[in-house]
């Protein structure tokens, strides 16, 4: 290109080979990239259903100085730019005579951990069958705090997932969910009064007032459950939970954290709130 200059201007020599003028100054640097195309691909590898931004993040916390259109323009020449699933079922059953309740959720600024929960149930295969995932994640956090697994999506499994939240020994000031049958029978609203937990639910037929649990729903389906295989309902429970607790909790990062994981976050919000305790405050007289 550069001997063509000689005999030939830029501009036209650019328009017959169909490259923008900028491209004859631009140095090559495909060397420079090696390095970065090798731990990009490692690290959508680790979490192919990343975009851009959540792999620039992590490959910022490596030490890797890029930015989002870099790691962009490398995801299309490295075929990693993917296309997101669509979801083909339901497992909320709204048709039922229990009371129902309002949405506090919309109108209430989160601020603090446990301040709310949200609960959703979701659908996994498993050889030839469907099993029932039911979560209940901390809005501020993104923490998973409960979670059950069952071959029926009924009440019991709710209830489940709830007890195993509230057997952590933290408890909501708010639950929110969808009108599903399984969050408004009796037993399951009984054990949220118990605890005087305020009940609060989307409107029929409105997902998205149920955003949040509905976000980590379509997480955990394409982060894990659409890229594993399970054998056995006990065999689903296992790769689940460390799924959940291990990966989502404790090394999957959050825009919406700061890219930190959900423990990082509270962790440090945490500490934060220590650090306001303790300063003194100054009186004026």
């Amino acid at each position: 290109m550069h001997q063509m200059s000689k005999d030939y201007p830029v501009a036209v020599a650019s328009r017959v080979m169909g490259i923008a003028r900028s491209t004859y100054y631009a140095v090559p640097c495909h060397k420079d990239r090696v390095p970065l195309r090798k731990a990009l691909k490692c690290v959508a590898g680790q979490w192919p259903t990343y975009g851009y931004r959540r792999l620039t993040a992590m490959l910022r916390r490596e030490g890797m100085p890029v930015n989002h259109k870099l790691v962009l323009a490398q995801m299309h020449i490295l075929g990693l730019v993917q296309r997101k699933r669509r979801r083909t079922a339901q497992t909320t059953n709204s048709r039922h005579g229990f009371a129902r309740y309002p949405n506090a959720l919309a109108s209430t600024p989160i601020k603090e951990p446990d301040q709310c929960w949200v609960a959703d149930i979701t659908y996994v295969q498993l050889q030839g069958e469907w099993i029932y995932l039911a979560v209940l994640m901390d809005v501020f956090t993104r923490t998973i705090r409960g979670w059950a697994l069952s071959r029926r999506c009924d009440e019991a499994l709710s209830i489940e997932a709830l007890q195993n939240a509230l057997a952590t020994g933290r408890r909501p000031a708010m639950h929110h969910s969808d009108q599903g049958v399984q969050y408004a029978a009796t037993g399951y609203t009984a054990i949220l009064k118990a605890h005087a937990v305020a009940i609060s639910m989307a409107a029929r037929g409105e997902p998205r007032e149920n955003g949040f649990a509905e976000r980590v729903m379509r997480t955990i389906k394409e982060e894990h459950v659409a890229l594993t295989e399970y054998d056995t309902l006990a065999d689903a429970r296992q790769q689940i939970k460390q799924f959940l607790e291990d990966v989502y909790n404790r090394k999957r990062i959050h825009s919406s954290l700061e890219y930190r994981t959900p423990v990082e976050f509270e962790e440090s919000w945490r500490q934060q709130q220590k650090v306001s305790d303790t300063v003194p405050t100054v009186s004026h007289k």
